[in-house]
């Protein structure tokens, strides 16, 4: 129901939000405080029947105790704009810190490469290139000011090929740029590269419960400062209204009309939701590029390595997924059931085969693979398996891309746009979701502040005591 505040003689903006992924329940949470001047009414639509988006979790068995994200999540202890979020919501101290192994498996072994000492150990690169991988990682890392605007416009393949020399490269960095873009590797800038260098910690972050949890918290918070959420609500167009607002429909429902929509999903998408957009706009939604990813998380009745949490593939060794994450050699499996959990990832072209393959077919791939990390693996292991995809999950940012960034205010007035796409020059993840929904909800505040938002004129808007909520 309607409370008082709802009533008040001020006219409150209506707002949709497309999507309840991190960055939208973050904008949401910022319309929604009452830190600002400009009054909200906001609703979030998820066409999925969970929150959380790509960090949504789910319970494989009724043993687990805690949610399992369904593609493999952590924290680093740089993303401040996270640790932020969670002090304002009181969530910070269901975070815990761990500091795992990771390392890259070649030539049929597995080299930790998460410290300097073992990047100067690493036996399969000569001692000098070595030490000038080292010092090329040091310039990028600790630079005294942030020089990715000029790296932008430099190849990222072709840079580190020149200074860390082609056998420092090629054994270790060629092919992780390889799993991540596939055959768009070499396209990609060094300011991507940077970002990934430059921000990232050996010491991780997890939530207990999972990410599943601090989505849930965030839900909470969000619909304790008014916001509506509705789950299983699939917009299927966003259409403006003659004299201003936006005409939602959604599957099944009543059209709604909105004053402001924020929409968070992939850029193609986008395009189907929002034809009416500019055709300059709707041309750079276009050309944007992307990975799809399939993880197939799998279930053993023991561990499969020693206590190796992320491992790094090269596709040259033959095998045909990108990363092994052994998530309970960071976590205790007995918030698992007991439960050995591995994911078997990769990033693919949205058409790839994989994406059409049944559970059991990607484990009759995947499984024989497995010995290659512990020969006394036997199929009898595994207890469970579930894959999960996403053809929208990794970005691939050209020679130029900050010049092709779509901006977060659409030129129609009211409709703004925020997806991953839009984090450069920094990687996807959750860190940047919440900056990025922080930014988008400042842009709408400041533009409705300043009188840039028409107030939608058409009625025939459902009233929020009929909403179901989800």
């Amino acid at each position: 129901m309607m409370t008082e505040t709802h009533q008040s003689s001020a006219r409150r903006l209506r707002v949709a939000i497309v999507g309840g992924g991190v960055a939208g329940l973050t904008a949401a949470y910022d319309l929604t405080r009452a830190a600002h001047s400009h009054a909200f009414d906001v609703t979030i639509l998820e066409g999925a029947d969970y929150l959380g988006g790509l960090a949504a979790g789910f319970k494989g068995r009724p043993t687990w105790e805690w949610h399992l994200e369904h593609y493999y999540h952590h924290l680093f202890l740089s993303d401040r704009a996270m640790l932020a979020l969670l002090d304002e919501i009181d969530f910070r101290s269901a975070l815990k810190t761990y500091h795992p192994t990771t390392a890259i498996h070649t030539q049929g072994k597995n080299y930790p490469l998460d410290s300097v000492t073992r990047v100067l150990s690493f036996p399969l690169i000569p001692f000098w290139d070595r030490l000038r991988m080292g010092m090329v990682i040091g310039y990028l890392r600790y630079h005294p000011r942030k020089p990715w605007r000029a790296f932008d416009k430099q190849l990222a393949d072709r840079w580190l090929r020149r200074w860390m020399g082609s056998r420092a490269y090629e054994a270790a960095w060629e092919f992780q740029l390889q799993g991540k873009f596939g055959d768009y590797y070499k396209e990609v800038n060094l300011a991507w590269f940077w970002a990934r260098v430059y921000a990232r910690t050996p010491k991780l972050a997890y939530f207990d419960g999972g990410f599943q949890a601090f989505v849930v918290h965030l839900g909470d918070v969000v619909r304790g400062q008014g916001a509506t959420i509705r789950t299983k609500a699939l917009v299927q167009a966003i259409r403006p209204v003659p004299g201003g607002g936006y005409t939602v429909e959604v599957a099944g429902q009543p059209a709604e009309n909105y004053d402001v929509v924020l929409s968070t999903t992939s850029p193609t998408l986008m395009q189907r939701l929002a034809p009416d957009l500019p055709a300059a706009y709707l041309g750079q939604l276009a050309q944007l590029k992307s990975m799809g990813a399939v993880v197939l998380t799998v279930a053993l009745d023991r561990k499969l390595t020693e206590d190796m949490y992320w491992i790094s593939l090269p596709k040259r060794e033959g095998i045909p997924f990108l990363a092994l994450v052994e998530h309970t050699n960071m976590i205790d499996p007995r918030y698992y059931g007991g439960d050995h959990l591995l994911y078997l990832g990769d990033y693919l072209p949205p058409d790839h085969r994989y994406f059409s393959l049944s559970t059991e077919e990607l484990l009759a791939e995947f499984a024989p693979h497995l010995r290659k990390f512990n020969p006394a693996f036997r199929p009898e292991w595994i207890t469970g398996a579930w894959v999960h995809r996403a053809r929208y999950a990794q970005p691939v940012p050209p020679v130029g891309y900050l010049d092709l960034i779509p901006d977060l205010r659409t030129p129609l007035p009211g409709l703004y746009f925020a997806s991953m796409s839009q984090v450069y020059p920094w990687d996807r993840g959750t860190n940047y979701a919440v900056e990025l929904g922080r930014k988008v909800a400042g842009l709408i505040i400041e533009d409705a502040t300043a009188g840039r938002v028409p107030e939608a004129t058409g009625a025939a808007t459902q009233p929020t005591s009929a909403i179901p909520q989800g």
